[in-house]
């Protein structure tokens, strides 16, 4: 999706504070453009849920402005905003039937009766739930349910919707299913979506971008590609998806494509520097398991190392490898499930390789 230059959604110098001490939100600037599907994503208590209250105006800003569609809206009560809500508990009406509980909020809007049926019926029959208008919500799966909830946030047209970690109660079949819904009614809609989870794999699935808090902080925001292959600093790059860590001291900035890293553990790794400080301090190295090649397809690699197979567990197209390597028994390999590879048994001696440019040089975490 191309970004463009008006952006629908502004937060400017956000801080919010609950005690008049402590920030929870630190001095957050954020621009959402006019269609994109936004994802906060982050660890609990980073942040990302306050953001979206805020933006519904549920939550008041200690400071800073908050912009919809080029008007600031911090005094704005929420059922003014014109904002669609999708909550992980369904939030529907048990009393109303499901046609009932999409009707209210156009009710409460004063729409004519014949469009707000038309309506409704629209809304249904883009989650699939056309012919179950008459039914209760107690009588719906929870799957049905959340498609409700979905139907009623879209019901009366809204440019913006927000969703708070809305399949978290679903099983992870369903889970999967609606992601791909949401995602395909994003796009034929063309509506803008700011949605909440801590779950990594639904954010990268179904964002154009993914702004990743950690302790009231955006710490990196971009596509969800850029942010798995080209994490800026070591938290992403541990909270995003299956990540190796090793620890060493940074022994030599050659240019901008390499650095050395002496491990603790005495080996010395040549990687990408993208978040070092100077010769002598701590670094971390970030390393990918599906990046690391084993015994014959490491031979031409720039890093080798000697590890001892600890574990093999079969996961059908891949064998996850858990390997003692660098002082370190938890390094990760996904080894393609191949003829070449059957072989592999338990408390071999392993030759690992990796290239420069799939290795980075980090801050340390530890």
């Amino acid at each position: 999706m191309g970004t463009e230059n008006t952006s629908y959604v502004q937060f400017k110098d956000i801080q919010k504070s609950y005690d008049g001490e402590t920030l929870v939100i630190k001095g957050l600037n954020l621009d959402v453009a006019c269609g994109e599907f936004l994802t906060l994503l982050g660890p609990s208590g980073s942040g990302k849920t306050t953001c979206l209250m805020m933006l519904a105006g549920f939550e008041t800003a200690t400071h800073g402005e908050i912009i919809l569609d080029s008007q600031a809206i911090n005094n704005v009560p929420p059922h003014h905003r014109d904002i669609g809500m999708v909550f992980q508990n369904y939030a529907l009406f048990p009393h109303m039937t499901v046609a009932e509980n999409l009707a209210f909020p156009l009710q409460v809007r004063k729409i004519e009766k014949t469009e707000i049926t038309r309506r409704v019926q629209n809304a249904l029959e883009m989650v699939q739930l056309g012919q179950f208008g008459n039914r209760m919500p107690g009588q719906l799966s929870g799957g049905q349910q959340q498609r409700v909830a979905v139907a009623r946030a879209l019901v009366f047209e809204p440019k913006l919707v927000l969703m708070d970690e809305p399949l978290g109660a679903l099983d992870k079949q369903l889970r999967e299913q609606m992601q791909y819904e949401i995602k395909h009614l994003h796009e034929q809609l063309g509506i803008t979506i700011v949605y909440v989870t801590h779950d990594q794999t639904e954010a990268l699935t179904m964002s154009n971008r993914i702004a990743v808090f950690n302790d009231g902080v955006i710490q990196q925001l971009a596509p969800p590609d850029v942010l798995y292959e080209k994490p800026e600093n070591a938290f992403v790059a541990q909270f995003i998806g299956e990540n190796n860590r090793l620890l060493g001291t940074l022994t030599e900035t050659t240019d901008d494509t390499s650095c050395s890293v002496r491990l603790d553990s005495g080996e010395v790794i040549k990687a990408l520097p993208i978040n070092i400080g100077k010769t002598g301090d701590r670094s971390q190295i970030s390393l990918r398991p599906e990046r690391v090649f084993i015994n014959t397809t490491a031979e031409n690699c720039t890093n080798q190392v000697r590890g001892a197979v600890e574990e093999l567990i079969y996961h059908g197209d891949h064998i996850r490898a858990r390997i003692n390597v660098c002082g370190h028994d938890d390094f990760i390999v996904k080894v393609p499930n191949s003829a070449s590879h059957s072989l592999m048994q338990t408390g071999e001696s392993v030759t690992l390789g990796w290239q420069v440019e799939d290795c980075r040089a980090l801050d340390d975490l530890a």
